[in-house]
């Protein structure tokens, strides 16, 4: 069901009014959205919650000098990775009906395979030390920090597919966790030569004035409301995608 006559501005509309504009009149070019995944990781510690944001490479073709949570494309290796906890029901059902059953498991690893590579954090548990194999590359040098990824913390807080008739096209799950579940860090991670700059741990409501992506202000809305009712697993997920003629619209997931 489409619901978006329920949200306020700043949802749909910023989107509606910014972007729908310059891409309505493109024509067709069959580009398939790639399915990607990205992390925001929320930091209770003080009166006002913080995210972490990361500032793109200035010299990027994509987004250059914009603030991003971290996170990127689904590599095939992410569903052979070992996991400690498992996704809540809700949150497993929803991820099965974006590729399916098997692909389920692979978003959330993507996440954090990826917020691991751009900004050295290791998101998981060490409790059960770490695992015995681990795919090469990413992963591997994840699992050398003695920690598992834990799919238990994280939460499904909405989903945006590029428009259509666009060059570069992402089919993205924007997931959550908790910064307590930030067990290590590698250093080199961020700097002047990698696809982050900078990383920046700001109040939600300050980072609006950063400069951000139009679909990162609107996901940052959403998050807003979904703490506001406690994370809720049960919530509906919003989906953000736009069927011609009208535009985008928020259906619920």
């Amino acid at each position: 069901m489409t619901d978006t006559q329920q949200t306020r501005p700043g949802f749909t509309h910023h989107l509606q009014e910014e972007i729908w504009p310059r891409i309505r009149g493109l024509q067709p070019n069959g580009v398939r959205a790639i399915p990607a995944a990205t992390l925001i990781l929320i930091d209770r510690t003080e009166a006002k919650p913080k995210v972490l944001m990361g500032r793109r490479n200035p010299s990027d073709r994509f987004m250059p000098n914009k603030f991003v949570f971290p996170g990127g494309r689904v590599d095939p290796a992410d569903a052979l990775m070992n996991v400690s906890g498992a996704l809540s029901g809700p949150a497993e059902r929803r991820l099965q009906t974006v590729r399916g059953k098997a692909f389920a498991r692979s978003l959330p690893l993507a996440a954090i395979r990826e917020t691991f590579e751009e900004t050295g954090l290791v998101i998981g548990t060490k409790e059960f030390g770490a695992p015995e194999g681990s795919p090469e590359g990413g992963w591997r040098n994840f699992t050398a920090h003695g920690a598992f990824p834990d799919l238990g913390a994280i939460h499904f807080v909405g989903r945006a597919t590029t428009p259509p008739r666009l060059p570069r096209r992402y089919d993205t799950i924007f997931l959550a966790v908790e910064a307590t579940n930030i067990v290590a860090r590698e250093e080199g991670a961020v700097g002047p030569d990698k696809e982050l700059v900078e990383l920046v741990w700001v109040p939600i409501a300050e980072a609006y004035a950063m400069e951000l992506p139009t679909i990162t202000a609107v996901i940052l809305r959403e998050l807003e409301v979904r703490m506001a009712q406690g994370l809720p697993h049960e919530a509906p997920v919003p989906w953000y995608r736009v069927r011609h003629p009208k535009g985008w619209e928020r259906i619920s997931m």
